[in-house]
């Protein structure tokens, strides 16, 4: 019994890229606690929303988790994406996928760690944010707090948000201006631009 369950929280699912270079690209993703891939819907959605300004973009994917985001950016023609990302295995797949896809580590920067303890070292300012944390654990709120005191963005950088529908109200920065959003029964996105 117990090694039946063992299987399946260590198989893989995959999730695709859905636009750009890599179009129709599936890439694997492990079955973690906490991993929830960005629907492919949201995820045009999104990239429809950035469509102007992803290309030659430096990127950060606060919680990287399969790269949904990150590498779709990639795909997309960004210069640069830095993927955080908490768990190792799931690091250790980022980097298998990076190296599949055929993108150096300048461009793909994996970093694994605490997204939180990682910003505080962060110094690089970047024009688009992805924000989508796993959910139900409240860290949405200090990822904003920590990219606006570092001043990790610029005027005109997009932060995107994806989090749960019944979340607390975010205490966002007064320069960031809210320009596309959308909700679904489960999830809440947001796009803001810096001004």
């Amino acid at each position: 019994m117990t090694r039946v369950r063992k299987q399946a929280s260590s198989s893989t699912g995959s999730i695709r890229i859905i636009g750009g270079s890599h179009r129709g690209r599936k890439l694997p993703v492990l079955n973690a606690e906490g991993l929830r891939p960005t629907t492919d819907r949201t995820k045009e959605t999104l990239f429809n929303w950035l469509m102007m300004d992803v290309s030659g973009a430096h990127c950060l994917d606060c919680f990287a988790g399969a790269g949904s985001l990150g590498f779709e950016a990639l795909s997309r023609g960004a210069d640069v994406v830095n993927l955080m990302e908490l768990d190792k295995q799931a690091a250790r797949q980022l980097i298998a996928n990076a190296d599949l896809l055929k993108y150096s580590p300048k461009e793909a920067c994996i970093i694994q760690g605490n997204t939180l303890e990682l910003l505080k070292q962060f110094s690089n300012v970047v024009d688009i944010v992805f924000i989508d944390p796993p959910f139900q654990q409240n860290l949405v709120q200090p990822c904003i707090n920590l990219i606006d005191s570092r001043e990790l963005t610029k005027p005109g950088t997009k932060v995107y948000i994806e989090r749960e529908v019944n979340a607390d109200l975010l205490q966002l920065p007064s320069h960031w201006r809210l320009i596309k959003e959308k909700s679904t029964q489960q999830v809440s996105t947001q796009l803001y631009i810096v001004e």
